[in-house]
């Protein structure tokens, strides 16, 4: 039976005795949780502990790695991500990736964010330019670039190269966005309006954020999951997860005496 939020809504994604070998390795074990909609969820814990890994079985990123391996299962709505008529390029437009570093293609600043609806067949040539001005609205970018539309994306600053790479996944319509340290090669002002749009973008988009800062995580969050070793050691509301930590060694990270 599928998991229900306290609202009686079904879940976004919900993951079922998740494992993950690299080959011996034991990345990921026995890994519960469930996401909910227009939520932004922050998975915490110490380098090397399956934090990013988590992230890309999302969209199967994993998959690109000969020597990984999956048990269990995500479900995307109530349905197996890893189901053969699933097909991965549309779970990859469905859940869309943003890297730790700003990657803009070395292209204009409008054929970034209309790449990806092009490959989706989204508009037609004449539809485009709404799509891209809708999507750079949606960043907070358009103001500031309308009139640069045909400059290269890579004049732009780390901050506004990152924004930009939101607005390509915004184009093709995603449900959920995946962002992997989405600040670390941010600077405090511009990590401080990446986290105002997460906060803002959450009224469209499930988020799902891995971050080494732990006052990031309390600050952009509504939920927060821990990982240690592998393991989901703690999952719930961030508020209780850092005010009343129900593990030991989730109250041992979040006061600093590891990681």
């Amino acid at each position: 039976m599928s998991a229900v939020s306290d609202a009686g809504t079904p879940p976004v994604l919900e993951v079922h005795d998740l494992n993950l070998w690299y080959g011996d390795f034991h990345a990921l074990k026995q890994i519960h949780m469930v996401i909910q909609a227009c939520q932004v969820t922050a998975l915490i814990g110490p380098s090397g502990c399956g934090k990013s890994t988590l992230l890309r079985c999302f969209n199967r990123m994993n998959d690109l790695i000969e020597s990984a391996r999956v048990s269990g299962r995500i479900l995307l709505d109530g349905r197996d991500i890893r189901d053969p008529l699933v097909p991965l390029v549309t779970l990859r437009k469905r859940v869309g990736m943003v890297f730790q570093r700003p990657n803009p293609f070395p292209l204009s600043v409008f054929e970034n964010v209309a790449f990806g609806a092009r490959v989706h067949a989204l508009a037609a040539r004449t539809g485009m330019a709404e799509i891209v001005e809708r999507s750079l609205h949606a960043v907070g970018l358009w103001d500031t670039l309308k009139d640069r539309l045909r400059h290269s994306a890579l004049g732009l600053s780390l901050e506004q190269q990152q924004r930009l790479c939101i607005a390509r996944l915004v184009a093709v319509q995603p449900d959920v966005l995946l962002m992997d340290e989405p600040c670390s090669a941010l600077d405090p002002i511009a990590t401080g309006k990446v986290e105002e749009l997460i906060r803002a973008l959450k009224a469209r988009y499930t988020i799902v954020v891995v971050t080494h800062n732990m006052q990031q995580a309390a600050r952009i969050s509504d939920y927060t999951g821990f990982l240690f070793l592998g393991e989901m050691v703690e999952f719930g509301p961030t508020g209780a997860l850092f005010t009343n930590p129900r593990d030991p060694r989730t109250e041992a990270y979040i006061t600093g005496r590891f990681g």
